[in-house]
């Protein structure tokens, strides 16, 4: 009976262990990184790079491009020029140039979440001029490129310099009628990479951009941030130059939407945020030390932070475009009905929409 059953089970090894796939690690390209641009109305240009395993060579990655009519179109010229299996379940960050972004990303967006070995938590994120140039481009102080960017986008992500925008988030929000969807723009600065701002969509279209120097304001009036940093001019936009100086961090905020509606009058929105962060650098002629001259600084600081948010805001609903989410808000202020019977996408640029924002230091350094 023994002999028996294991003359069985060596038949049903022998049947089922051919039928394994087998892959050498040597033997795969694992694709971490991707990018896109525009050629024509029906071409773009698709690139890849590839970390190498292989001890034998001195290459830390390699780098394929193509083009083709779609970005599937492409991939499969790469099987011409590698030796390499060629895997995408590991890829980590696809680059959009903002010219193919202005066209319109969702073939190439629909095109990834067909291919069901790509994980959703990939990385979005577009660039400011060409994307396969600043992907295969290599820069001195970093190894490999790829590993650069990936690293780039998680660490301002995670200081709230850019949100955090995977292939997850960004279908999330363009499936949701109360939000646009948003991702990070990078650029090539010449012996390094920077963050250029953040990309504002409507639909798979990208429309504007918040500029740098914008980026923390327009995560504090998003949402709750527990981290990040800030600098500010307090006479920026007067004709003298800038004088007074402060910069905090460690940021604290917390954010409240309220909606007011009004018969025969348009929807009013009022965005609360409050913010504290410790004072890291001050010049100017305050000494912060004194309640009196502190809270005269927090006051200045408080209304230069209102004016700029409401200036942000004046810039989408010119755009047309509601990257904080607005809609939602307004969403749940009224009923399923009403709601279905809106235009929001009408309606967004008519809302009155009112940013308070107020600062307060929650400490100033050691002063003498």
């Amino acid at each position: 009976m023994n002999k028996m059953l294991l003359f069985l089970l060596t038949i049903i090894m022998l049947l089922v262990l051919p039928g394994c796939d087998y892959r050498i690690l040597e033997r795969i390209g694992i694709t971490y990184a991707a990018s896109y641009d525009i050629l024509s109305d029906d071409l773009i240009e698709l690139a890849i790079s590839i970390p190498r395993a292989d001890p034998t060579i001195k290459l830390v990655r390699e780098v394929h491009t193509a083009t083709g009519k779609t970005s599937k179109d492409a991939r499969l010229k790469f099987a011409n020029e590698s030796d390499l299996l060629l895997v995408n379940g590991q890829i980590r960050v696809l680059l959009y140039s903002e010219e193919l972004a202005r066209k319109d990303l969702s073939n190439e967006i629909n095109s990834v979440l067909r291919d069901t070995s790509i994980s959703p938590l990939v990385k979005i994120t577009l660039v400011n001029g060409s994307a396969n140039h600043l992907l295969l481009k290599n820069y001195k102080q970093h190894l490999s490129t790829d590993k650069y960017i990936d690293r780039l986008l998680e660490k301002s992500s995670s200081g709230h310099r850019v949100p955090k925008t995977t292939i997850y988030e960004f279908e999330r929000d363009y499936y949701d009628d109360g939000i646009d969807p948003v991702a990070p723009v990078l650029k090539d600065n010449g012996d390094n990479i920077t963050i250029d701002g953040i990309g504002l969509f409507r639909d798979y279209k990208y429309i504007t951009k918040i500029q740098n120097k914008d980026a923390m304001l327009f995560s504090i009036m998003k949402g709750k941030i527990r981290k990040g940093e800030m600098s500010l001019d307090l006479d920026e936009g007067k004709d003298k130059e800038a004088k007074e100086y402060i910069m905090f961090t460690s940021i604290i905020s917390k954010r409240t939407v309220h909606v007011t509606h009004k018969a025969n009058e348009p929807i009013h929105v009022t965005i609360k945020a409050h913010i504290k962060g410790s004072v890291h650098e001050y010049l100017g002629d305050k000494k912060l030390s004194r309640d009196a001259e502190r809270h005269q600084v927090e006051a200045k600081v408080t209304e230069l932070l209102s004016e700029n948010a409401n200036r942000l805001v004046k810039q989408m609903q010119r755009n047309n475009v509601d990257s904080l989410g607005i809609g939602v808000y307004v969403r749940n202020s009224m009923s399923y009905e009403a709601w279905k019977k809106l235009n929001w996408r009408e309606e967004y640029p008519r809302v009155k929409v009112d940013c308070q924002l107020y600062f307060k230091a929650k400490d100033y350094g050691k002063i003498r």
